[in-house]
């Protein structure tokens, strides 16, 4: 023991505590090195299709997420813009041969090539937005784009009131058939009487970048006495939505929230929310909770609907919220059912 000014000082208590310290601070330095390790194990990395990260509608919707993604956690990410069909599968396995895990594929059209690479390397997970890969290595995210292009076929047909609406999709595919599909359903749904018209811009890849061409259809179907069109054609749709802006007609965005792009011409955007999906993916990686197999996600999810904002809140009258918000409430009870295209190719 010594003498001190407030009192005495026990030197057995001063080593134990040292000893306290010490055990602290290695039981500290092993929890952050474990945190670093469980981090350091994700290396994320996302393969974009046609169109590229900045098509300001499904691909920017993934990016999105991964930008949140990496504000969220500090984990930076891999990333390639696919321009032409033959990248695809060198992507992908470029993505694992480096290292990454897991590995985002973006589209439909990346099922084949994340088929043969995954099976090459078993121990990488893999996740693919709008595909179906059936392996145990795989996670797969489909939406039920037809429920949220019902609601906005409705908010189409009670904005025209009376007069024809249009669909302009990109590549002529059964998905985009499928959101097609659900935008008649929702258009008849809310006045029987409503004809639509519809155009596809083309069979190849090319049809996701078009504006030009998206534009010119825009501007036939308003020839013919469109009021409102709908476009899901990727970067395509911004011709179709200046086209609008121009001809003082309406337009719905699709996948992100494009209101935005044209404030008083958007009626609305059908939100497909690819970026929840993508943040979710690595989220999941990080936490221990990835798993494969085939998630489908819809209204009942809140993986798809439509968006009101400031930018087209003058555009959207109460009558139109309140005939959405039931319509929405039934198909998640079932009360309404809407025809799956990619199900039975015979839409009603």
């Amino acid at each position: 023991m010594l003498k001190a000014p407030g009192g005495m000082i026990n030197l057995k208590e001063i080593k134990d505590n040292d000893m306290k310290f010490a055990r602290l601070g290695a039981i500290a330095a092993s929890m952050l090195a474990a945190s670093i390790a469980s981090a350091a194990d994700i290396s994320p990395a996302v393969v974009f299709d046609m169109g590229g990260k900045f098509d300001k509608s499904f691909n920017q919707g993934v990016y999105d997420g991964m930008e949140k993604f990496k504000a969220d956690t500090g984990i930076e990410y891999r990333e390639f813009e696919v321009t032409n069909e033959a990248q695809r599968e060198q992507a992908i396995r470029r993505m694992a041969q480096r290292g990454a895990n897991p590995v985002l594929s973006i589209g439909f059209a990346q099922a084949g090539p994340l088929e043969i690479v995954a099976k090459e390397f078993p121990d990488t997970r893999f996740t693919i937005i709008d595909g179906v890969v059936d392996l145990p290595n795989v996670q797969s995210v489909l939406f039920k784009a037809h429920e949220g292009s019902f609601l906005v076929g409705m908010a189409a047909a009670i904005a025209s009131g009376g007069e024809p609406v249009g669909f302009v999709g990109g590549m002529d595919i059964p998905l985009i058939r499928g959101f097609s599909c659900g935008y008649k359903q929702g258009a008849k749904h809310a006045n029987p009487e409503t004809t639509v018209i519809e155009n596809m811009t083309g069979t190849t890849p090319a049809a996701w970048n078009d504006p030009g061409r998206g534009s010119e259809l825009a501007k036939s179907q308003f020839d013919k006495g469109v009021k409102v069109v709908f476009a899901a054609a990727g970067g395509t749709g911004t011709g179709v939505y200046q086209a609008a802006e121009d001809s003082g007609n309406l337009a719905i965005g699709v996948d992100s929230n494009q209101n935005y792009l044209h404030p008083g011409t958007m009626l609305t955007s059908m939100l497909k929310r690819v970026d929840v999906a993508a943040y979710n993916t690595f989220k999941s990686a990080m936490d221990d909770t990835w798993a494969p197999g085939i998630q489908v996600l819809g209204l009942a999810e809140e993986a798809v609907g439509w968006a009101l904002d400031e930018h087209n809140e003058s555009l959207v009258t109460d009558d139109m919220k309140a005939a959405i918000a039931e319509a929405s409430a039934k198909i998640i009870a079932g009360e309404i059912s809407v025809h799956d295209y990619m199900s039975d190719n015979n839409c009603p």
